[in-house]
């Protein structure tokens, strides 16, 4: 365990009286031209530009099969259902993810390590990064509740303490991903501005923001100002495709009412250098099965 730095200065206020628009501070891609690394110039240009990157086959059918398996023991396993990394849709009572998977399982470790999935993370960051989080997320048929919209750099500003916008998630499905059944959603550009919400972040405010999203959401002039401006992208595509995403992206994901399920696995890579600090809008930070304050590089 290392040892959180002192809190820096806030270049992305949140959570005040009123809604906050500010250009984005910080770069997009941290690494040098050229740098070596799994993406091409290309893939990394357009990573800059939009905000994302997909993989059309980042793992193979096999190991799509041995990542769902674990999925299922995960979701199935009464220990972890009582752990509270579960969280549980609040209508039906069926799991809706579980947090810190690279923690409880070792296949899922073993995804972190992978050269094909941290070694994106490092070239977009420019430097060795950390797990901020690690989840399963289960979007079962028949009634499985999206994720409002939001950028996930908000909450982890506000709440987690992270200081700059120097990380990135990845979406692996290990479901396919139709336009029926709530697939992911970004708004292709919003990434260049923050959107700072209005309103105060209440003490605990995880447990129920993790089922449902309030504090920390955008009003709904402001996201039709950017949709009319970015035009929204739904991600598509087989198990075993993924998604890189900047952590600024407005993005979400709708209901799925659809008898065909949707999970992913999904990683947070956060730069050592910008390792978490207090909260910048909240009482108290999140539990560390939430965001980590764990600081170890990934190896």
């Amino acid at each position: 365990m290392t040892t959180a730095p002192e809190r820096t200065a806030d270049l992305y206020p949140t959570r005040g009286t009123t809604e906050v628009a500010t250009p984005r501070q910080d770069p997009v891609v941290w690494s040098e031209p050229g740098a070596e690394g799994p993406f091409t110039g290309e893939q990394l240009g357009g990573f800059e530009r939009d905000g994302f990157a997909t993989i059309d086959q980042l793992i193979t059918d096999d190991e799509v099969a041995r990542y769902r398996s674990e999925l299922d023991r995960l979701v199935t396993d009464p220990q972890v259902r009582a752990d509270a990394r579960s969280i549980v849709e609040p209508a039906s009572g069926e799991t809706r993810s579980v947090f810190e998977v690279h923690k409880i399982s070792q296949v899922f470790a073993e995804l972190v390590r992978d050269p094909r999935v941290v070694g994106r993370a490092r070239q977009i960051l420019g430097s060795d990064v950390y797990v901020h989080q690690s989840r399963i997320n289960v979007k079962p048929g028949f009634g499985a509740t999206g994720f409002y919209w939001h950028s996930d750099f908000e909450t982890w500003h506000a709440e987690d303490g992270l200081p700059r916008m120097r990380t990135v998630s990845v979406s692996i499905a290990l479901t396919e991903n139709l336009d029926t059944n709530g697939g992911l959603m970004i708004m292709p550009g919003s990434h260049l501005t923050f959107l700072g919400c209005a309103g105060e972040t209440p003490r605990d405010n995880y447990k129920k923001s993790l089922q449902m999203q309030d504090a920390g959401t955008p009003s709904d002039e402001a996201l039709t100002g950017f949709a009319d401006r970015h035009g929204i992208r739904l991600f598509t595509g087989r198990a075993g495709s993924a998604t890189w995403f900047d952590c600024n992206c407005m993005h979400g994901s709708g209901d799925n009412i659809t008898p065909y399920p949707r999970s992913n696995v999904f990683i947070v890579f956060n730069s050592v250098e910008n390792a978490a600090v207090e909260p910048f809008a909240a009482p108290v930070p999140r539990p560390e099965f939430i965001g980590a304050r764990d600081f170890t590089p990934v190896r």
